[in-house]
């Protein structure tokens, strides 16, 4: 099973601080500085929405360079291999990969102005002059000891790094409460109604 990480709704505030802590933390890196994960509003709702690391990737099958492979129990993005493409990002169930580059001008420094392109056209779609724009996804923040950044500065601790351990326990604390829950007669007659014998 693949390790990946869980928002819990009920908890998140919405203050993008797993965004910020995603993005300063791949930039020290020297990767794409865009986050990995986005904070998504649905009402009064908010979540980060961010890979699945699903076991049958989408996004990998549809790679046409093999720049997303599974490896390490996560499945993984090589920045340097990817052409920018995009098919990953549309095969996406969850839209968890996004297209970024850094311009010329936040590579190297220089405070001159670069093209950009029309705030009516989809993020999807959109280019830059001269810039290369890879696919970003997250990697369980794999270069660091401490795991994945986000998880680690969520002031409420809406965010929380899954393996296959964590599964197990979580089941095998279901399954407790599920034989400890009473059930009465009156349930079970009532879950009942209606079949035919």
């Amino acid at each position: 099973m693949n390790r990946f990480v869980i928002a819990e709704p009920r908890k998140c505030i919405g203050c993008n601080t797993c965004m910020a802590a995603c993005s300063e933390a791949h930039k020290k890196q020297g990767l794409q500085s865009h986050p990995r994960l986005t904070v998504t509003r649905t009402g009064d709702d908010t979540a980060p929405v961010l890979c699945h690391q699903c076991e049958d990737a989408p996004c990998a099958r549809v790679c046409p360079v093999n720049a997303i492979t599974h490896a390490a129990d996560a499945i993984v993005l090589d920045e340097k291999v990817c052409i920018g493409c995009k098919m990953c990002a549309l095969a996406c169930p969850f839209g968890a990969i996004t297209p970024s580059g850094t311009g010329i001008a936040g590579v190297a420094g220089f405070g001159t102005a670069a093209p950009t392109h029309s705030a009516a056209l989809d993020p999807l779609l959109a280019w830059d002059i001269g810039v290369k724009s890879v696919a970003v996804k997250c990697d369980l923040c794999a270069f660091s000891g401490d795991g994945p950044a986000c998880v680690n500065v969520c002031p409420t601790a809406a965010l929380y790094a899954v393996d296959n351990a964590a599964v197990g326990q979580a089941a095998a604390t279901k399954r407790t409460l599920a034989a400890a829950a009473p059930v009465g007669l009156e349930r079970t007659l009532a879950s009942l109604e209606g079949l035919d014998p």
